[in-house]
């Protein structure tokens, strides 16, 4: 049974070390709080203390669920897993630290944490999408036959999302948005975009029990997810447009 296939049972295989299954369990419970978090900060008021509290928590458990997904990848090891956590809470991080970037319309520049994790992102995503097509054994998820060839459907899939997220990212740094509510859109699609990567991890967990490492078992939530950012995306830039003043009737002096 492949590494990854052990990810699905609850807390681990008995074979693994306490320790391994210690960080499973905190993995797990950073993922069910993020569940939690995520529909509260969504639902309420955007900026208002509700938002920003829950929002926090939600940032937070995700951070949590990359570093304990991280900390597994390395000692199982599953290099899928690696990869996919880097660009999953890259999301997170980069509509965290957007906040702090609303200046970059005006001039203002980007931090070297901003650069390092987007340069990161985007190297690891690379290696994520070509290992999909050259090495499909390493990362052995969604396996597809391409004639004589098999190609890793997620690898190749997830790795053009990590390169684009990161890529978009880090072209706000050297050339200012010209959108003034940009941070707000960046702000919503990444955290979106992790809550994607959320309900992926669930679904694979639970759904490969029946299904298999199967493609569409990764992928559905981001085929269900990318067309819904787009449309709040669009809805949101229709309400922040600015809404042309009606004309003023002539004023005609009395006879």
């Amino acid at each position: 049974m492949h590494a990854l296939s052990l990810l699905a049972i609850s807390f681990g295989s008995p074979q693994w070390p306490l320790w391994i299954r210690s960080v499973l369990a905190v993995h797990i419970t950073c993922g069910a709080t993020g569940f939690v978090c995520a529909p509260v900060a969504l639902a309420t008021a955007k900026g208002g203390k509700t938002h920003r509290r829950w929002g926090t928590v939600y940032f937070w458990a995700m951070a949590g669920v990359a570093l304990t997904a991280m900390i597994m990848s390395i000692a199982l090891p599953i290099l899928f897993l690696a990869l996919v956590a880097v660009f999953s809470f890259y999301s997170a991080f980069g509509a965290y630290r957007i906040l702090y970037l609303k200046d970059l319309r005006e001039g203002g520049k980007a931090k070297w944490i901003d650069w390092a994790a987007g340069i990161f992102t985007f190297v690891s995503s690379l290696a994520l999408g070509v290992l999909g097509v050259v090495r499909p054994m390493l990362v052995p998820v969604g396996l597809i036959s391409l004639g004589h060839f098999r190609v890793s459907a997620v690898s190749v899939v997830f790795g053009f999302i990590g390169m684009r997220i990161a890529y978009v990212t880090m072209r706000g740094f050297w050339r200012p948005p010209r959108e003034k509510m940009f941070w707000w859109y960046a702000h919503m699609q990444g955290m979106i975009g992790s809550y994607i990567a959320a309900w992926t991890a669930f679904s694979a967990v639970n759904l490969s029990h029946v299904f298999g490492a199967a493609w569409w078992v990764w992928l559905w939530p981001t085929m269900i997810g990318v067309p819904a950012i787009i449309w709040w995306t669009r809805y949101y830039e229709r309400k922040f447009s600015p809404r042309p003043k009606p004309p003023v009737a002539p004023v005609t002096s009395a006879a």
